[in-house]
């Protein structure tokens, strides 16, 4: 597979990936040195080729849904920055009403549908959606987003059997990040049980590919996409990937003094950093320059600095509003 994309859209992705790195990073030094933010928070810092890469790869009106890492796909969908740091600031003008915190993100405009802090919550939401797109006879798909541990909770299975007996149009996106909280796959998963080969066993198609090339993973997803609007059933994609930070919250885990992953592991992952990656293979063609990127930057910056000035002067919500919405 050529991870060659057209050079304009390989900057348009790189710049996303740029901004949610560094949204990220920002709201990350303002949680741990404020204490204003109260919402468990889990950074996706590491992880944003697969959300860029996936969402680059979407219409506006396909739908995702999302797990408790999910400030990376919210944004790469679409979902307004000002939005997502309201909701961390619990304000009223947060994209969940300042109410649903980090891991209850929605944003309809643009197809976010919900997020959750539950297991492989969403996974079957997500199949219910495709199901109504196709009862509905258009091309629109759904996407679930969903980690390595998801595979050890019965919902997957039955979502995938759902889905591949009905033909259904949704892509099972899986970031395997190789750990789940602070256990490692290798204590999880027997030697040689491989996750797609329990996909492939329900008909389920797929492939795993490098999560940390943006490249790689939009022009898999942009075939297996093709795949799901030509109506002919549900597809996977496993994306091997890497987090920085640690399992919630803003600290790396050699701050913590945590031992359940050495700091040289992380620091070879960092090595593959996919925004460096991205912005390697531009240069070498000449397409982008250290003053483009700079000026990127420079706005992003401005940008977030903008959103978090924003959130601390909005009002926070009506205590009679705490049960709309709630079904």
């Amino acid at each position: 597979m050529s991870n060659l994309l057209d050079p304009t859209e390989e900057k348009r992705l790189l710049r996303s990936m740029l901004r949610i790195r560094r949204a990220e990073e920002i709201i990350a030094h303002h949680y741990k040195t404020e204490q204003q933010m109260r919402t468990p928070t889990h950074f996706g810092i590491g992880q944003e080729a697969v959300a860029v890469g996936v969402c680059g790869a979407l219409q506006q009106d396909d739908v995702i849904f999302s797990h408790h890492r999910c400030h990376t796909h919210y944004l790469a969908k679409g979902g307004d920055l000002a939005g997502l740091v309201a909701e961390l600031y619990g304000r009223a003008t947060g994209c969940s009403g300042g109410r649903g915190g980090s891991v209850h993100l929605a944003d309809r405009k643009v197809g976010v549908v919900a997020t959750s802090a539950i297991l492989g919550e969403t996974v079957p939401v997500a199949v219910g959606s495709a199901l109504a797109f196709k009862m509905d006879g258009g091309k629109r798909v759904a996407v679930t987003f969903f980690g390595d541990a998801v595979f050890e909770e019965g919902v997957i299975y039955e979502s995938l059997n759902y889905a591949a007996v009905n033909g259904l149009p949704v892509l099972f996106c899986c970031e395997n990040n190789l750990y789940s909280t602070e256990t490692p796959l290798s204590l999880r998963r027997k030697s040689g049980s491989e996750f797609i080969d329990r996909v492939r066993s329900f008909g389920v198609p797929g492939e795993v590919i490098d999560g940390n090339d943006v490249g790689v993973v939009r022009e898999a997803v942009a075939n297996a996409v093709a795949r799901l609007r030509r109506g002919e059933g549900p597809a996977y994609i496993e994306c091997l990937t890497y987090r920085w930070r640690e399992h919630v919250g803003p600290l790396f885990d050699y701050e913590a003094n945590r031992t359940y992953r050495t700091r040289d592991e992380l620091e070879d992952w960092m090595r593959r950093d996919p925004l460096a990656v991205s912005k390697k293979r531009l240069m070498n063609a000449s397409a982008l320059g250290d003053a483009e990127y700079e000026a990127w930057l420079a706005d992003i910056d401005a940008e977030v600095a903008s959103a978090i000035e924003a959130a601390k002067a909005a009002p926070w919500p009506e205590v009679r509003l705490i049960l709309e919405g709630v079904l």
